[in-house]
């Protein structure tokens, strides 16, 4: 049988030579890999800078993905290839010239928001949604023709809705759940999920386990169930893998993700002090080496071989070959 080519949608790791073997072992073929939460832009230019130095340290193991079709060179060649994406609009500041830089330098794709209320539209945490500003129609209409993906994973839904009615390419939630799942703010309620089906997005199903009913206890069975409910509604062509997989990083990051610089007080996320602190693991998904047990999982719940193909890793490449090829 052909080896699956399998991409990951979302990962934000302590980057090293064992977590690339990881990748490789677990049959990776791409993943998408975070590089900025609330970096300026020069902060930015250091994390690619970071990345080339990877890429320079071990090429016998990954690769960059410059085009969508570098990925199906890196799963010819047994490397993981790395796409670049940003967790919110932070890199660009206030100018929307770096939209086109960036994309240049290979960020594939770009969260409008984080959590919070940024220049282009309002995160899933804010009070009120205030939904697509007017810097933030400009970035979209310049993502749209340089080839930078629209992601809406920690966006409030107006400003999800919005973005998918101005966007002229697909929308993407790269990492999240259905709310119908588990009612966790990140997570998509089902006006969104279709809304990112009918532009021709994806949405990344999420191993982390506060977007998952039961939490650390979720069980295969209820994540597969989720996906085939999900595929249902949405359609078998626009779903995929999005674990948000954060392996071996210290505590002070996940600070970073939550408080950036914006706040003094300690951000908790989905509640309260409870979960100040990273979760544990899914006994059945605890690192890259485990993607073939979702495969053995999808394939019990009854789901073809070339539908477990398309989620495991062709919708996310079939959605970056039309979605970040930039126009004339």
């Amino acid at each position: 049988m052909q080896e699956l080519l399998m991409i990951d949608g979302l990962q934000y790791s302590n980057w090293s030579p064992e977590l690339f073997r990881q990748m490789r072992e677990g049959g990776l073929s791409a993943v998408h890999a975070t590089i900025a939460y609330h970096e300026t832009a020069r902060e930015t230019l250091s994390r690619i800078g970071e990345w080339n130095r990877r890429f320079e340290a071990f090429p016998d193991l990954i690769r960059p993905v410059r085009q969508a079709s570098d990925i199906r060179l890196a799963q010819q060649e047994g490397r993981v290839g790395i796409f670049f994406g940003f967790q919110n609009c932070s890199p660009i500041e206030d100018d929307i010239d770096l939209v086109e830089v960036f994309r240049q330098l290979g960020v594939f794709i770009m969260q409008l928001t984080y959590n919070n209320q940024s220049l282009l539209a309002s995160g899933c945490y804010e009070r009120e949604d205030n939904g697509i500003s007017r810097f933030g129609r400009q970035v979209i209409e310049e993502m749209n023709r340089v080839g930078m993906l629209i992601d809406m994973s920690h966006s409030a839904e107006r400003s999800t809705l919005e973005a998918i009615e101005l966007s002229s390419r697909p929308v993407i939630i790269s990492h999240a759940n259905p709310t119908s799942f588990h009612a966790a703010r990140r997570n998509k309620s089902d006006a969104v999920l279709r809304g990112i089906a009918e532009s021709g997005g994806l949405l990344g199903f999420s191993t982390y386990p506060f977007h998952l009913r039961g939490g650390s206890q979720c069980q295969l069975s209820e994540f597969c169930d989720m996906v085939a409910r999900t595929a249902d509604m949405m359609g078998i062509d626009h779903i995929g893998i999005g674990t948000d997989l954060c392996q071996q990083q210290p505590l002070q990051v996940l600070e970073w993700m939550r408080n950036g610089r914006w706040s003094k007080a300690k951000d908790y996320g989905e509640g309260s002090a409870d979960n100040a602190d990273w979760p544990a693991p899914l006994h059945w998904f605890r690192d890259s080496r485990d993607f073939p047990v979702i495969v053995r999982g999808l394939r019990e719940r009854g789901f073809a071989e070339d539908e477990v193909r398309k989620i495991m890793g062709l919708n996310w490449l079939d959605l970056l070959e039309r979605g970040t090829a930039p126009r004339q």
